[in-house]
Order: structure tokens, then sequence, then C-alpha cells
């Protein structure tokens, strides 16, 4: 355990300010995260260096498509949760048991495992999986080490932390891939049992001045999947920047869902409506090779073409279409050439 940064202590209480679920704790309390704790009149973390998995992923998986394409990134995650949303696909690890995680790792031994990757793997970390924000102390002085050493720092989150943490934490992180979960607070009340829209939507926002940013939209049958609510998660996309890529993945069944998998033509309908106001429209969790590659928004030359996550450069000349010269959005560089 670990004393936890954001909180103060009213009373006998504790007030877990960390996200906007706002815990209030009673001595031997655990928020609804699940890994934060009252203890001895102070807020702890209780997996502040436990590891739940750590694997080696290309960059394309986490999904981020406009940032160093075709690089690999080690990828890392403990245990918790600040959503419990009923069609979770990392259940496993989002609510498993402290004790199911044996591996203890320091920022240290992770900066270790990445210097003596081959060079392809040398990109940097991704903390996902499980919620990397409420890892918080543990992410902070992990990318504050890597950033000194010039490795990149990418968070894939549900994007529920309050300001404050979230301004701290951003000057080492260079890319995000921010889960919207739908564009309704009912939703998020009702199948993820939390606070939500208002306080992800602002972390988008603040965050995009500071880092690369990637959106994922999970589309899952009969919930979130009308035309009017993509429609209207689109023009937001498009207020903020037209060239923010948008990721819409296929529901499955998980966890403690059962709805059908989303309908093909419901995420082809999805893709037609934000490539309307969109620059950058991709299909995830689907075998549809069209629908993830990367086209010029201008021309609509093929530039980047996606089979699975492998990728092949087709038409960019750095980060300008060889046809018509426009120039996308992209941050880094691919790693080599051509077919990879």
């Amino acid at each position: 355990m670990r004393e936890a940064r954001y909180y103060t202590r009213q009373g006998a209480e504790i007030f877990c300010e960390l996200c906007p679920q706002e815990c209030r704790l009673a001595e031997g309390q655990t928020g609804v995260c699940g890994v934060r704790r009252a203890a001895e009149g102070k807020l702890v973390t209780l997996n502040y260096a436990l590891c739940g998995a750590i694997n080696v992923d290309p960059i394309e998986k986490k999904p981020l498509y406009h940032f160093y394409p075709g690089w690999d990134i080690l990828s890392l995650g403990t245990t918790g949760c600040n959503l419990h949303c009923s069609f979770c696909q990392n259940w496993t690890l989002a609510r498993g048991e402290k004790e199911q995680f044996a591996r203890s790792i320091t920022p240290e031994d992770l900066l270790e495992i990445l210097r003596s990757r081959p060079p392809r793997e040398q990109l940097g970390i991704a903390y996902t999986y499980n919620e990397p924000t409420v890892w918080y102390e543990f992410v902070l002085e992990t990318s504050q080490l890597l950033h000194e050493n010039g490795y990149q720092n990418v968070l894939v989150s549900n994007g529920l932390i309050n300001k404050k943490p979230l301004e701290e934490l951003l000057p080492f992180i260079q890319a995000m891939n921010i889960d919207v979960k739908a564009f309704s607070e009912d939703f998020y009340r009702r199948y993820c049992r939390g606070r939500g829209l208002k306080e992800v939507l602002r972390t988008v926002e603040l965050a995009l001045p500071h880092c690369h940013v990637e959106l994922t939209y999970l589309i899952i049958t009969t919930l979130n999947d009308s035309p009017a609510e993509i429609r209207e998660f689109v023009g937001w996309v498009a207020s903020l920047d037209r060239e923010i890529p948008v990721h819409f993945s296929r529901y499955f069944p998980s966890y403690r869902l059962d709805l059908p998998p989303t309908p093909l033509k419901t995420m082809q309908q999805a893709w037609e409506i934000a490539g309307e106001k969109l620059s950058y429209v991709y299909l995830g969790n689907i075998a549809d090779t069209e629908r993830s590659s990367t086209y010029c928004p201008s021309c609509r030359h093929l530039l980047i073409s996606r089979r699975g996550y492998r990728i092949k450069n087709e038409g960019l000349e750095g980060r300008t279409c060889k046809k018509c010269g426009h120039t996308i959005r992209l941050t880094g560089h691919i790693y080599g050439k051509n077919d990879l």
C-alpha cells in the first residue's frame, strides 16, 4: 500500500478527489474503483506496483492509427476501474482480486525492460487493460521517468478523471485513446454505474491541446446505436476538431450483457454518418479492410491500408499525400516503409 494523492479528510471521513465519482469513505471502506481505501486516517492505493498484465502489442491495438503507425508498444495494466460497465471487455482485470497479481514492478524495472527490447518495441508504454487513471500514482511516476528518458507514454482510458490530477499528468503523456461509452448521461448511469458523459467530454477537451487524441465509441445493439445519437456524438467531435480520429468498435456479448452482436449494417451506417463531418473514421472489432484504412481527406487517395494489425504505406511521403500534397494528421513516423 502507498498513500494516495488527491484526497481530503473531513472528520472521520475521507473524500477521494481523483475522479468524479467522489467517493466518501469511512475507515476501512474502499472506493468504487476497488483500489483506493480509507486506512488509519489516510487514503491509500492498493495497486501501486501490482502488475496484472504485461505484453508487447501493436500500437494499432490500442487503437491508435495516427500515432507512430506500425510500431509495437509495451502494454501493461493492473486491477481496478472507476466504472462498472455491464459490457466490460476486460472485467477479469478491472474487477480482479489484488491477490491474483503476484508480479510487483517498479518504474525503474520498466525503463530497463524498454532499453532491452528490439528497436521496433522501444516506443514506450501504453497504460491499458484496466482503467489506468485509478493506477494514478504509479502511472504518474512511471510516465515522468520514461518521458525524461525519451520514451512515449500512452493512456487508454475511460476519461473519468478530475481536472487537477489530469492536468498534473498530461505533461508526461504523448497520446490518449479515450472511450466515449455513449452520448447519453442515462447510459452512463444505467450501464456503467457512474457519472460520466459531461466529465469524459471535459477530459477530451483538456487533453487535445497537450497530446495526440483518438476516440473510441463501442456501438452496442439497441443501447447507443441510433443514428440520432451517432450524429450528436459526431457533431460534438467535429466542433472540437474534425481531424480527431474516431474508432467505432463492434460490440460482442461480454461480462453481464448478452445482447446480440452489433449488426454490420449498423456499423457501416455509423461510418457513413461520421464521414460526413470527420476526416478519419474507422471500424474496429470487425473484418473490414476498406473501413479500417486511412484515406486522404482531400482527394480520398488510399494512404495506409490495414489488415488486422498489419499496415502498409500506400500513398504517404512523410505526412503528405503523394497524389495531392495534403498534409494529414499523424504524430510520429511509420515504422519502416512498406508492408510490416
